[in-house]
């Protein structure tokens, strides 16, 4: 693969210069690197009453506007900082239905008591700006039960009053427009959707405790009753049609989880209730059995009779969406009339296997209110929409992954390297790729089968077009000599799978020497390993330090050859091998000891012999030859990661990029000057959460590369 000259896409933001009391600000613009979706899509908003208005939510990565005139999305959460980054999971959103501009979202990742609690954002202009409102529990964003809902709704005869159905902790109520929360006397702890008739105001709520069920009450939420005539199974999705009827889904798991896994569904129906006789009756279009156990999710109506259903976790022949146009009466599969266009995205084919599935993890859909045509419904990897579902008695229907500008993948590692490939980026669940033209979608690049996590990539530094990779099956390791435009398995792994009733470990990561003589392989929870003949064999490092539950990264000097280096965070050494990985010895002691590599992380200079940078929670430390002591960097409070580029002027020392906080203010900064001063490149609006890797471009002054968790891959340079 040939490097060429990076160019951003035309649609890149520009980011308006901002106070920065550490140095002058210096404006930047960004634009995804597309790859194209890669994530758990679980809930979708149109507005019911103005047109051109589409919300997406995702687990992980933030949500999204949808901006029809170009077929792209708007990311609407890149404001959140460090300490917001958990709000990038958003379990739930609500439209005003009075007020197009008012949208509401549910925020935070898990239900763990160490995780940061969970807030209501609000905006009054369709998520250019929110209004952030802390709520005293977890919400589960990434937990079980985050494909169901909605859980957040606005009441229709009152826009002041939100309620929310929580995972874990009951029913809570706002009378302000979501400034503020109150637990309120409901039917259940863990919640799953809340639903309101907008004619007769009864609230409806989907209980997932042990007496699980929907419930109803008919006097604003003083008392409750089950609706006894529905089954004692998780309702998932609710929807009243304009007439009045109401259609629900229900799953149920194994021993009636409280919540339902979208992998864990083994039973499911769907409901309607009439809205003149208010008699409940079964509709579902087809019935889990012993042979094939599922459950059932999205629902959405459309006009006339349309109603569109999904089911949840059929594995065999696969999940599929069921369309009637009788109000349920009779049904029809999309599958096997469906065709989806995956030629824009080379990394879909391939996950698919070349095969046309409506895909997993069907959680949720929606029918466009203004053109029932257009169902759009989100997959396990990204989502699609149908361009003429109307037609389906006549002709196929025609799905588009329309997922431009929405990266939801999880980056594990990334590099930019000194020649050949422009990126490299290991993904978890879609493989990753190598970028020769970072504008595109990447073809000849793809680390397949796309359908795994790739958990490390590294490449010789004097020989870039050496690289290899950490990935999920086979001999657990791949290697290109082609600059990752071809890919060989290596000829032996020093990794094994756990035994039966041992817990889980990944293949880890790996490194390679600057001249690609050797490699040094760190599996999860074991020792290293390094190999002279290209994978064929393999011994175990001598002086390898004890990684205890957590794998510790092995790190390649990039100009001397055989040289590695690990930091052991646990103790504060810094150890360094100078035969190709064979033997370890510790060269620096005395830093803090620390548990979460995420707060402790050890850098090389990739243009530079023995240049280390080591990224700590107390600031960023720097030894320009691996002597025994590290010079703190004055300024610099934290460090989270670090990434290195081109030289500002010719000769001069590589540019230094941090994502940290400066005399005390947080953002992404640049230094020109081996760290002396620091000029912050990104703004208060564009913060990303939390980054997974950065790397500078060392051929391009100025340009950096950056992964937020759960945002794709961003590429950044001056603007002119």
């Amino acid at each position: 693969m040939n490097r060429r000259e990076m160019l951003l896409t035309s649609g890149a933001m520009v980011l308006a210069p901002s106070d920065a009391s550490a140095a002058e600000p210096s404006p930047y613009t960004w634009a995804t690197i597309p790859f194209g979706g890669g994530g758990f899509v679980d809930g979708f908003l149109y507005h019911p009453k103005t047109a051109g208005i589409l919300y997406a939510r995702t687990d992980i990565g933030g949500m999204y506007r949808y901006a029809d005139q170009d077929k792209g999305w708007v990311p609407l959460l890149d404001h959140l900082g460090r300490d917001d980054a958990d709000l990038m999971g958003v379990l739930s959103m609500a439209i005003d239905p009075s007020n197009p501009d008012r949208i509401y979202a549910a925020c935070g990742l898990y239900l763990a008591d160490w995780a940061r609690k969970g807030a209501i954002l609000a905006s009054s202009d369709q998520g250019r700006s929110w209004r952030k409102t802390e709520l005293p529990i977890q919400v589960g964003g990434n937990s079980d039960g985050r494909g169901t809902g909605d859980r957040l709704v606005v009441d229709p005869k009152n826009s002041e009053v939100l309620w929310y159905g929580s995972n874990q902790n009951g029913l809570w109520k706002s009378k302000d427009a979501a400034q503020s929360f109150s637990q309120v006397t409901g039917p259940g702890t863990h919640l799953s959707l809340v639903v309101i008739d907008p004619r007769s105001a009864a609230i409806f709520v989907g209980v997932a405790d042990a007496e699980a069920g929907l419930y109803v009450s008919l006097d604003q939420g003083a008392t409750w009753s089950k609706v006894s005539a529905t089954p004692a199974q998780v309702p998932q999705h609710a929807v009243f049609a304009s007439d009045g009827t109401l259609y629900v889904t229900f799953a149920q798991g194994d021993g009636q989880a409280a919540a339902i896994n979208p992998s864990n569904a083994t039973g499911g129906s769907v409901w309607k209730r009439d809205a003149k006789s208010g008699k409940w009756s079964d509709i579902s279009p087809i019935r889990p059995d012993a042979a094939a156990r599922f459950g059932f999710s999205g629902v959405d109506v459309g006009p006339g009779g349309m109603v569109c259903v999904s089911t949840l976790n059929r594995w065999w022949p696969g999940d599929d969406i069921f369309l009637s146009i009788d109000y349920g009466q009779t049904w029809r599969a999309l599958g096997e009339r469906a065709r989806h266009d995956t030629s824009n995205y080379p990394w879909l084919s391939n996950y698919l296997k070349g095969e046309d599935r409506m895909g997993h993890w069907i959680s949720d859909l929606k029918i466009n209110p203004f053109n029932p045509d257009e169902l759009i419904y989100g997959t396990g990897y990204g989502l699609w929409m149908s361009e003429n579902l109307t037609k389906i008695a006549t002709e196929p229907v025609r799905f588009s992954f329309n997922v431009n500008n929405l990266e939801e993948t999880a980056t594990l590692q990334m590099t930019s390297p000194t020649a050949g490939a422009t990126l490299f980026v290991a993904m978890g669940d879609v493989g990753g790729a190598a970028w020769d033209d970072i504008t595109k979608t990447p073809k000849n690049g793809l680390f397949v089968p796309a359908s795994e996590t790739n958990w490390s990539v590294d490449y010789a530094g004097q020989a870039p077009d050496v690289v290899v990779r950490t990935t999920n099956s086979g001999r657990f390791a791949m290697i290109s000599e082609e600059g990752g435009a071809s890919w060989s398995a290596l000829p032996s792994t020093p990794y094994r799978n756990p035994a039966q009733g041992q817990p889980w470990k990944g293949p880890g990561s790996i490194a390679i020497s600057a001249k690609a003589t050797s490699l040094l392989w760190v599996p999860e929870r074991e020792a290293a390993f390094y190999s002279a003949d290209r994978g064929r064999s393999w011994k175990e490092s001598v002086g390898w330090p004890n990684g205890r539950d957590q794998a510790l990264l092995p790190v390649s000097d990039k100009v001397a050859d055989g040289v590695f280096y690990v930091l052991d965070r646990f103790t504060g050494v810094i150890l360094i091998s100078v035969d190709g990985g064979a033997s370890f010895k510790p060269i620096i002691s005395g830093l803090p000891k620390i548990e979460s590599w995420q707060t402790a992380q050890l850098f090389v200079v990739p243009t530079r012999m023995r240049d280390l940078w080591v990224a700590l929670p107390n600031g960023l430390f720097h030894s320009r030859e691996a002597s025994a002591s590290l010079k703190p960097v004055v300024g610099v409070d934290e460090a989270w990661t670090l990434g290195f580029g081109a030289a500002k002027t010719k000769n001069g020392y590589p540019a230094v990029y941090l994502w940290g906080k400066v005399r005390g203010r947080e953002g992404i900064w640049r230094s020109d000057d081996e760290g002396t001063t620091w000029t912050r490149i990104n703004d208060d609006k564009h913060q990303y959460g939390a980054l997974r890797a950065l790397s500078g471009d060392p051929l391009e002054w100025g340009t950096v590369f950056i992964a937020p968790h759960g945002r794709g891959v961003l590429a950044g340079k001056p603007a002119a």
